[in-house]
């Protein structure tokens, strides 16, 4: 049973500045329509906020409920009725750079040069390393990926790699994948993470909607959990504003379909 502090009416209508016949005016009379539809719109709301487990603000809601579900309503309304609700979209963290690059190991030249666009799927690459903290240890994500990633896409020859100049990039094994599958290098200059801004965007977005939320007691849990994550909600459903509010699946979709 939950017990809620009462206090004297009239002690609350001088604190909020009203009378005690306006109060009771208020109370009988009947709510507005416009009331009534913005209560049913923030049932909507919490559903789609809850269903994207509290990473969704109102530009991405309300693209989900005009859009997608074809509810209409402005963005402008949407953003409103959830301050009213004390609905907030988790905060992002402060970007740090991880990136270790004093090495003696020689680089690839930057021939990216920030243009993360593309005319077709597979002709670049973005890629970035991941520290992952468990209980038994520090989980590292980059050359399995790649590997696994070869393996699901299977990409011709000529494709674009680009990656910082961390060591795992410019050591010896990751460069054999590279020339093994006839890729083509790049990386960015030295400490501007805005030259690999894809991934570092992406691995920044990994870390404060799965990561920091988790514990992992061993690495396998980590594994799965950024599995599902990865697999089953970002690459499949997250709603991406770069990519017109789609998800990365349903982009790559419509782009072959065109």
């Amino acid at each position: 049973m939950i017990i809620r502090p009462v206090f004297p009416l009239p002690k609350m209508c001088r604190a909020l500045e009203v009378s005690r016949s306006g109060y009771y005016a208020y109370k009988k009379r009947a709510k507005s329509q416009r009331r009534i539809d913005n209560e049913k719109l923030l049932i909507e709301i919490r559903r789609i906020f809850l269903d994207n487990n509290s990473n969704y603000g109102s530009p991405r809601i309300w693209n989900q409920l005009n859009n997608v579900e074809l509810i209409r309503c402005s963005e402008n309304r949407v953003a409103k009725v959830m301050r009213e609700a004390k609905i907030i979209a988790i905060q992002k963290r402060k970007f740090r750079l991880t990136t270790n690059s004093k090495h003696d190991y020689p680089v690839w030249p930057y021939i990216l040069c920030r243009n993360f666009t593309v005319d077709r799927p597979n002709a670049i690459w973005v890629s970035d390393i991941a520290y992952i903290w468990t209980f038994k240890g520090w989980l590292y994500l980059t050359t399995q990926a790649m590997n696994q990633a070869i393996l699901q896409r299977k990409p011709d020859k000529g494709l674009i790699l680009h990656s910082d100049r961390g060591s795992q990039y410019a050591g010896n094994n990751f460069k054999a994948i590279l020339a093994q599958n006839k890729f083509i290098g790049s990386m960015s200059k030295k400490g501007d993470c805005w030259d690999n801004a894809v991934a570092e965007s992406f691995i920044h977005t990994l870390k404060v909607e799965c990561v920091h939320r988790n514990k992992f007691k061993t690495r396998n849990e980590a594994k799965i959990k950024i599995f599902e994550y990865v697999e089953m909600y970002y690459n499949c459903k997250r709603a991406h504003s770069t990519l017109g509010y789609v998800s990365p699946l349903e982009y790559e979709r419509q782009t072959i379909l065109s």
